[in-house]
C-alpha cells in the first residue's frame, strides 16, 4: 500500500521501540477530494494522489474507490493511522464533487460526519465538523485542478456509530465524526489529539458562559456529578488522566471556581504531585491513602491492592474521616497547582458514585439542585 510504504520512513519512538504513523482524517478527506476533482474535470481516473502538508511536504496516498456520474463524482481514500490506537482506522473516506455556480469551494458533512452544535470550537454551530486545516488543505487540493466553484461533501459511512467512542458529543457534534488534523499526519501514542479534544471541552464550557466547571477523571465522575450536583453536561469537563495540562489550560479562563470531582484511586494520585495519572505513568495511590488512614485512625490497615478495597474495609465513621483528609490533600494540590487563582472544592466518590469525602465551598454547585 503506497501510503503505508510512504510512512514507514517516518518513525516516532515510544518506549524504545520504532512505530509507524499515520495520516489524518482531513489528509483523508482532501486526497479523496483530489481524486474525484480530477474525475470530475475529465482527467484519468487516478490510482493515486499527492497531498500538500501544511508543512509544505507531500504525501501519496492511495485512492480505494472511484465513481463518475452524470453531474458529479465520487473518491474514497482508506484511513491507515499506522500504530496509533485511532477508532477510525480503516475507515473509508468518501468526497463527492460537483460543479455551482459560485467561485467558492463550499464544503459540506454528509453521512457519518458531525455538525457543530455548541459554541467554543474552532469552528461555529451549525457548520460541518470539519477544522480549518482540513478545509484548507481540501480547498488547496481542488485549486490545484480547477478554479470553478465546486461543491465538496464529506461522508465517512459508519461514523455516526463510530463517534459514540469519541468526545464528540460531549462537546456538542451531533451526527458523525469530526474530520480533525493539524499537521496531516498521526504520530503514535502521542497525547495532542486527546489534549485537543480535552481543550475543546474547556473552550466549550467558557463559551457557554460557564463559571464554575466540574472537573472528573471520566464516567464515575461525570455521572456522580449529576446526580448529587444536578450539573448541566456544559459544565462537566472530562480530564482523563491529563490534570497538569488540563489545570494550565483551566488557569486562562476566568472562572471563579472549579470542582475537582472523582474516584480517589485517580485523584489522590493529584496529592502525591502526579499530574498524569495514567497507571504506566504514575504511582499507585494505594501505599499513600494506606499510609494516611494508619496515621488518622491510629492503626494499621489490612493489605489491599486497591484505593476502593481500602474504604470498603472501614466502618461509616472511619471512612467519612479518612475521604474528608484526602479531599482536603486534593483540593489543597490543586488550589496550589492553578496558583489559588479561582476557588476549589474536591469530592471524592466510590466505583458506585457515592461520595467518600468532601472539602471546600460546595454551594456554587450545590445551588443548582434548589
Amino acid at each position: 500500500m503506497e501510503t503505508e510504504s510512504h510512512l514507514e520512513s517516518i518513525e516516532s519512538k515510544a518506549d524504545g521501540k520504532s512505530l509507524k504513523t499515520g495520516v489524518t482524517t482531513g489528509t483523508c478527506a482532501a486526497a479523496a477530494a483530489k481524486a474525484a476533482v480530477m474525475i470530475l474535470e475529465g482527467m484519468q481516473t487516478p490510482e493515486t494522489v499527492d497531498i500538500m502538508l501544511p508543512d509544505g511536504s507531500s504525501i501519496t496516498l492511495d485512492v480505494a474507490e472511484t465513481v463518475q456520474a452524470i453531474d458529479g463524482a465520487s473518491a474514497a481514500v482508506k484511513k491507515y493511522a499506522g500504530d496509533d490506537p485511532d477508532v477510525t482506522d480503516g475507515v473509508l473516506v468518501h468526497v463527492s464533487v460537483s460543479y455551482i455556480e459560485c467561485n467558492e469551494v463550499e464544503i459540506a458533512a454528509g453521512e457519518g460526519v458531525g455538525t457543530v452544535t455548541k459554541p467554543g470550537l474552532a469552528i461555529p454551530p451549525g457548520e460541518p465538523a470539519i477544522n480549518p486545516t482540513p478545509r484548507s488543505m481540501i480547498t488547496q487540493a481542488v485549486r490545484e485542478l480547477t478554479d470553478r466553484g465546486v461543491k465538496v461533501t464529506v461522508s465517512i459511512p459508519g461514523g455516526k456509530e463510530l463517534a459514540r467512542k469519541t468526545f464528540n458529543l460531549r462537546l456538542g457534534i451531533v451526527g458523525g465524526l469530526s474530520i480533525l488534523g493539524t499537521s496531516g499526519i498521526v504520530r503514535p501514542f502521542s497525547s495532542s489529539a486527546l489534549r485537543d479534544s480535552l481543550k475543546c471541552s474547556l473552550s466549550v464550557a467558557w463559551a457557554c458562559k460557564i463559571l464554575n466547571p466540574v472537573l472528573v477523571p471520566g464516567r464515575i465522575g461525570s455521572q456522580a456529578a449529576q446526580r448529587h450536583f444536578g450539573v448541566s453536561a456544559d459544565q462537566i469537563v472530562e480530564v482523563s488522566n491529563e490534570w497538569g495540562f488540563m489545570l494550565e489550560q483551566a488557569s486562562q479562563y476566568d472562572f471563579q471556581y472549579l470542582l475537582v470531582m472523582g474516584h480517589p484511586g485517580k485523584l489522590t494520585k493529584l496529592a502525591d504531585n502526579q499530574w498524569d495519572t495514567h497507571s504506566k505513568r504514575s504511582r499507585s495511590a494505594v501505599p499513600m491513602v494506606a499510609s494516611m488512614a494508619e496515621r488518622l485512625l491510629g492503626r494499621p490497615m489490612e493489605e489491599s491492592i486497591t484505593v476502593e478495597g481500602i474504604f470498603v474495609r472501614l466502618g461509616r465513621t472511619d471512612s467519612d474521616k479518612l475521604g474528608t483528609e484526602l479531599a482536603a490533600a486534593v483540593r489543597n494540590a490543586v488550589s496550589d497547582c492553578i496558583k489559588n487563582k479561582f476557588q476549589v472544592a474536591s469530592v471524592l466518590v466510590n466505583l458506585q458514585g457515592d461520595i467518600l469525602g468532601m472539602s471546600g465551598d460546595l454551594s456554587p454547585w450545590r445551588e443548582q439542585t434548589t
